[in-house]
């Protein structure tokens, strides 16, 4: 025995100590001890998830469907979406062996960057961007690489500053279009670039397209693996929590080449085994009824989104208009603030909850994001206090 025992500083791993805390966490923390809050934070729809959807959860439950399904999910849920994706986006995937079912989109952009990343390798991510995705490249032990979009560019990435960020490092590039917290949708001819780059330096592109049926306006969503020649190097994720309001379900999935889908596979079946089967059950209903749904959130989606980039830019803070997702992020240092005080001094003296761009990574600084996934009357009441904020400035 040791005559003295050394005692560690901490437990925790390096690697998980250095990871920030979620700026929206942090703000949703503080608004839960205030009253009458009214919230444009949560990146959640308000609807529920459609009935259809449920009672398909409920009577899977009541058929004793209370098991482990296969580690790469229900066989039919697999085939149903690759039917989806293919008659949507003309891109063919087979469900034996090029898709995974995952619990949310968040766990598969986990498996991706642990797939991908050996120690050291970089990561290339558009920012502003959700904010977990530079975590996913430190947890897996690589580096996150931000690249910055700007407003001036309809915060469209540039395949320019894309390519000046490589090194002999860069592994993968990481795309969240439609975007949080932007709202905006890339052009083909930028995600052509992203494909000739990705080809001429042999990188794999993750494609996050969860918000990929909400896109207004006549806008239409590219998918990045039908590109001519981008299926073989690209993991195409989603999942449902956005498109049929089902982000308790916890239902995700990762679409690409076998041998990349079989290394996912290989985490997953280690740490989670397999999605919830309650929620596999519902997701293929939504798949093959829920397309009326989708389409009532999306016009009411644009009828709110209309209401509150007119109402942002009125008040002064200049919003670019969204094409996607359900986001609008106004740029509020023409008020002299920072975006962390100007979110912070609204929520203490208007008891309104937005999110600090800063949040998003270094592209979303000077801008605050503002979800309009709550009601119409929310919205025109939360613009209203705004607006008191910001003449009082």
């Amino acid at each position: 025995m040791p005559d003295t025992l050394v005692k560690r500083d901490s437990y925790v791993s390096e690697r998980v100590a250095t990871l920030k805390p979620s700026g929206i966490r942090k703000f949703f923390d503080i608004a839960a001890t205030m009253k009458e809050v009214v919230s444009l934070g949560i990146g959640e729809p308000d609807f529920d998830t459609p009935k259809p959807i449920v009672d398909a959860g409920i009577a899977s439950l009541q058929r004793g469907e209370t098991h482990y399904t296969s580690n790469a999910g229900i066989f039919d849920l697999r085939k149903t979406l690759a039917e989806h994706l293919e008659r949507l986006y003309g891109v063919s995937y087979d469900p034996a062996t090029e898709i995974l079912i995952t619990v949310g989109g968040s766990e598969a952009l986990y498996l991706s960057a642990t797939a991908l990343l050996n120690p050291g390798e970089e990561m290339l991510i558009p920012t502003p961007c959700f904010v977990s995705y530079q975590a996913e490249a430190i947890l897996a032990g690589g580096v996150a690489v931000e690249v910055p979009c700007s407003m001036e560019n309809n915060f469209d990435l540039d395949p320019r500053a894309l390519e000046a960020a490589l090194t002999p490092r860069s592994k993968a590039i990481l795309l969240g279009f439609p975007n949080n917290p932007t709202g905006a949708v890339a052009s083909r001819e930028t995600l052509l670039e992203v494909k000739r780059i990705a080809e001429e330096h042999d990188l794999v592109v993750i494609s996050d397209e969860i918000y990929d049926r909400l896109v207004y306006g006549g806008h239409k969503h590219v998918c990045f693996s039908s590109l001519p020649g981008a299926k073989e190097r690209t993991l195409l994720l989603g999942g449902f929590s956005k498109d049929y309001a089902m982000t308790g379900w916890r239902i995700g999935y990762a679409c690409g080449p076998a041998e990349i889908i079989k290394g996912l596979v290989r985490t997953h079946q280690y740490t989670v085994m397999s999605a919830p089967t309650t929620a596999q059950a519902a997701a293929l209903v939504a798949l093959k009824e829920g397309e009326p749904y989708v389409q009532q959130m999306v016009a009411e989606y644009d009828r709110r989104r209309k209401l509150i980039v007119a109402g942002l830019n009125e008040i002064g803070l200049p919003t670019f208009e969204p094409k996607g997702a359900f986001y609008a992020f106004p740029k509020v240092s023409v008020t002299g603030l920072d975006d962390e005080t100007f979110a912070n001094r609204l929520l203490q003296e208007e008891h309104v909850a937005i999110v600090p761009g800063n949040s998003f990574g270094a592209g979303g600084e000077g801008f605050c994001r503002c979800s309009y996934a709550t009601s119409y009357a929310k919205i025109e009441t939360a613009l209203a206090k705004m607006r008191n904020f910001v003449n009082r400035l």
